[in-house]
């Protein structure tokens, strides 16, 4: 499997593009503003989104994309873009956004019977198969529904943390799965850490507290770990306060991470 970040950042600025992530050509993690960096040709390909949350900068693509496509998809006589997503996560879409105010409601358009978009609800602990590969739906801690998922690769599983504050249960799923990568948000420097621990994010000291829930033991192998959604005013300052953490000798776990910066354009072969 294929793993393109289109996206990573915690909000927008020059060079900095919001969440998503696309799976080999057909499959959609989270609808971020960089999603607006794929081709005509590429957009019309993804057949199925699944976002974590509804918040905006994970979402925000979502219907442009799909006006941007839907003549095509409509002459091809293509199923409709399948979105996967908590319910609360799709009752949140279908107020807020396709609500004929916002933008159209795509969902019955252009017939309810044949839409452009179809809602599928997602519950935790769910495998989808879509597009060929399993996607684990993983537990998140956020101020709306919100999920991580595990993808399974040849390699091990490709693991996202969707946004998220200290979080056992994701934990404890994921000492069960054979890591690959992980990948976690770090939105806020500790400066921060209040506006972080309100809004149910984590920054690096929370990160350090989370990491230590990393089983160390065989067959756990040290898999790189790549931070995403940092802002990007802070992202310097937030890497190296991660730096020094993880360079603290004595810690409780007094274990060393492969901690890395995760950024647009990366591209991943699992």
């Amino acid at each position: 499997m294929r793993v393109r970040v289109l996206g990573c950042s915690g909000a927008i600025a020059q060079g900095c593009r919001t969440t998503s992530f696309l799976l080999d050509d057909d499959v959609l993690i989270d609808a971020g503003t960089g999603v607006g960096d794929l081709t005509l040709d590429e957009m019309a390909c993804v057949n199925h989104v699944l976002l974590t949350h509804s918040h905006l900068d994970h979402v925000a693509s979502l219907p442009l994309m799909l006006d941007a496509v839907a003549a095509r998809r409509l002459a091809s006589g293509a199923e409709p873009l399948q979105v996967h997503a908590l319910p609360g996560t799709i009752s949140a879409l279908k107020a807020h956004i396709f609500n004929n105010l916002i933008w159209p409601d795509f969902s019955i358009i252009p017939s309810a019977d044949t839409p452009l978009m179809r809602c599928v609800p997602i519950a935790v602990g769910q495998v989808l198969q879509v597009g060929g590969k399993a996607i684990e739906v993983l537990p998140a801690v956020h101020t709306v529904p919100a999920v991580g998922y595990a993808a399974a690769t040849a390699s091990g599983h490709w693991v996202f943390s969707g946004d998220t504050e200290r979080n056992p249960a994701f934990w404890q799923r994921i000492n069960q799965l054979p890591v690959a990568l992980l990948i976690i948000e770090t939105a806020f420097s500790d400066r921060e850490k209040e506006l972080a621990r309100r809004s149910l994010h984590l920054a690096p000291g929370t990160l350090a507290e989370e990491l230590d829930q990393i089983d160390p033991a065989p067959p756990h192998p040290r898999y790189p770990i790549y931070i995403t959604h940092t802002k990007p005013a802070e992202t310097g300052l937030i890497m190296e306060e991660i730096r020094r953490f993880d360079e603290t000798p004595n810690r409780e776990a007094n274990l060393r991470h492969d901690i890395r910066w995760l950024s647009a354009g990366m591209t991943f072969e699992l």
